[in-house]
């Protein structure tokens, strides 16, 4: 699982010029996930996105030093399965990429998870599977990409 992260003071996702969603001061999350993500991948993930410490302690004045939910701000999640692609030439190709149901369904579960370990208001949905444009005003700017750990197949030897 891949994720994208920019550190934003306003993001938005509009579906045909219709706005869909937005947020204030937050995260846009760009996430992705290989065909063999799992359960596990998501659970890291979320972990380490509530945890990454990307904005200043006010009191304090420190850079790096507060995480998302410390700041009480927002989270903005779009799923882009091209985060799995390989360059064949000047082509692309998203072999890697989990497809369709399987992709949505962890998607939904990411969302659902980010939502119980933090706050469900905070967590903004950019739509699965629908083509859509995102507005993104970065804040520094400041992107941090993170990928779940690879779990080698033991049962293959």
């Amino acid at each position: 699982m891949k994720a994208v992260v920019q550190k934003v003071t306003a993001s938005k996702v509009t579906v045909e010029d219709e706005e869909v969603c937005s947020i204030n001061k937050g995260l846009c999350v760009f996430v992705g996930f290989s065909k063999n993500d799992t359960e596990k991948d998501v659970d890291y993930m979320v972990k380490k996105l509530l945890a990454l410490k990307l904005f200043e302690d006010k009191e304090t004045g420190k850079r790096w030093h507060k995480n998302v939910k410390d700041s009480n701000l927002e989270i903005l999640c779009v799923s882009q399965f091209s985060l799995y692609n390989k360059l064949k030439g000047n082509s692309l190709e998203f072999h890697q990429a989990m497809q369709g149901d399987e992709a949505r369904d962890l998607y939904y579960s990411f969302l659902k998870k980010l939502s119980l370990n933090y706050c469900e208001e905070k967590i903004k949905d950019g739509r699965y599977g629908v083509v859509r444009v995102v507005h993104i005003q970065n804040d520094g700017p400041v992107t941090i990409t993170l990928e779940s750990p690879v779990v080698s197949d033991q049962s293959a030897s």
